[in-house]
């Protein structure tokens, strides 16, 4: 329904300009002062565009017609990864990409009135089948056990072998499952109905072990022909190092179960990061771009700026990745956690990797960080890598009295991260730099770290 106040109206069409790029990688046309988004549009392109949805303050259009493009397009690999959403940057260069992160942080800094340099991205040599882990919705399609991606703001699924930024060792492993499934006749969940058996297919495969770990999302543990499918992926797959079951029987959008079972093999897989190897189990968190989290994790460090005579605390430590890291750079790291099969993990791979100067404490950073103050623990850094939520008000409150010299920020949102510094500076921080590294090529999201310093 056409907004009385717009001055263009629904189904209309008219050539623009595109000036602009938003943070969801959509172009930016104005008419007047009313913006338009425009999917797949580039800066510095004239189009033939076509209303199809307006808001009281802006607009949404599709490009009908390129009229002038831009010399950062390139031709996009396949229509599927634009409707999925997979690859939503897939028309742009990728040192146009590169860019584009950059200008995100610089945008939000300038918000938020904070004078900082963002540093060029890094990126990398080759910017596509880099993930570690797949999960890949199983539904029937023309009467068929079918795997691949949702449509965007839909349960549609547009069939897919090659995902493009997945590690394509990942994409043939699902295609063989796939067809066990369908040879053995296991059924397709129907979300519609809530039934059929199979759910989701999630696989992870270590970077350097390469390694292999398979599990079938399923609605009962009763899985027919389950030791000869099992046998048949050992023989089709040499790689596989763990085959499980995991049951999620409930009406629900997220993918795992509470309950998980063996069916071959180990519960986890084993891979290595910066020199220390892991234990990761199936539901852990576990960065999906290890090649760049090498990047990122070897920034925080050397902002860090550690000696070997620091205590360091990492909040939200997970199974341990960061602390595992700086604690061959550190006197000591203390990891807190609010997961606890995350706090085991990250103490089962302190002992893995045979490191005794790390402690790993379960329970919500502000409370955990208040009692080390009572303590008079001295702390010399406090490295940080929160969700996209970012920092809660109580952290930042906790940072505010325990007061560590040096506050390393890892953040993958821009925006809670401007939001974020802008609250610290109110305890004495600043932050001059930041350096933003590419960990999802061909995608908007944008990962970055900063240091923060204590000047009062």
């Amino acid at each position: 329904m056409a907004v009385e106040t717009a001055p263009v109206t629904k189904n209309q069409e008219l050539t623009v300009t595109i000036t602009d790029l938003t943070y969801e990688g959509m172009g930016v046309a104005k008419v007047g002062d009313f913006p338009l988004f425009v999917a797949a549009a580039l800066p510095g392109e004239e189009a033939l565009i076509h209303v199809v949805k307006l808001q009281k303050h802006f607009g949404f259009a599709r490009v009908v017609k390129l009229l002038k493009t831009s010399p950062d397009r390139v031709a996009p690999r396949d229509h599927a990864y634009a409707q999925t959403g997979i690859a939503p940057l897939q028309h742009l260069a990728y040192p146009a990409q590169l860019k584009f992160k950059q200008h995100q942080l610089e945008n939000v800094f300038e918000k938020q009135h904070l004078a900082i340099t963002v540093k060029p991205t890094l990126g990398m040599a080759t910017p596509s089948g880099y993930r570690n882990k797949a999960q890949i919705p199983v539904r029937l399609v023309n009467g068929e056990l079918t795997t691949g991606f949702y449509k965007q703001r839909s349960h549609d699924l547009i069939p897919l072998e090659d995902f493009y930024i997945q590690d394509p060792a990942i994409d043939a492993a699902i295609i063989v499952v796939r067809d066990l499934l369908r040879q053995y006749g296991l059924t397709a969940y129907d979300e519609r109905t809530n039934t059929g058996l199979v759910r989701h297919i999630m696989v992870r495969r270590g970077y350097y072990s390469h390694e292999l770990m398979i599990v079938l999302v399923v609605t009962s543990w009763s899985v027919p022909h389950l030791d000869t499918i099992a046998q048949a992926l050992a023989k089709q797959l040499p790689e596989l190092a763990s085959f499980m079951l995991n049951l999620n029987d409930q009406r629900t959008n997220v993918v795992l179960g509470r309950k998980s079972r063996v069916v071959s093999g180990n519960d986890y897989l084993t891979d290595q990061l910066l020199g220390n190897t892991f234990h990761i189990s199936a539901p852990s968190f576990y960065q999906v771009n290890p090649q760049q989290t090498e990047v990122l994790y070897g920034q925080a460090i050397a902002a860090a700026g550690l000696t070997g005579s620091e205590t360091v605390i990492d909040a939200y430590s997970g199974i341990g990745t960061i602390s595992l890291a700086l604690a061959k750079h550190a006197k000591q790291v203390y990891g807190v956690e609010v997961v606890p099969s995350a706090v085991a993990d990250a103490k089962k791979n302190a002992q893995l990797n045979g490191l005794d100067n790390v402690t790993f404490t379960l329970g919500k950073a502000e409370e955990v960080m208040q009692t080390w103050r009572e303590q008079a623990l001295p702390v010399d850094a406090l490295v940080v890598d929160p969700p996209r939520k970012g920092l809660a008000p109580e952290f930042i409150a906790a940072t505010g009295v325990l007061l560590p010299p040096r506050i390393v920020y890892v953040s993958c949102n821009p925006a809670t991260l401007a939001r974020d510094i802008a609250a610290l500076t109110e305890f004495g921080y600043s932050a001059t730099t930041t350096q933003p590294v590419d960990m999802f090529p061909q995608t908007t999201h944008i990962e970055s770290v900063t240091v923060l310093t204590l000047t009062r």
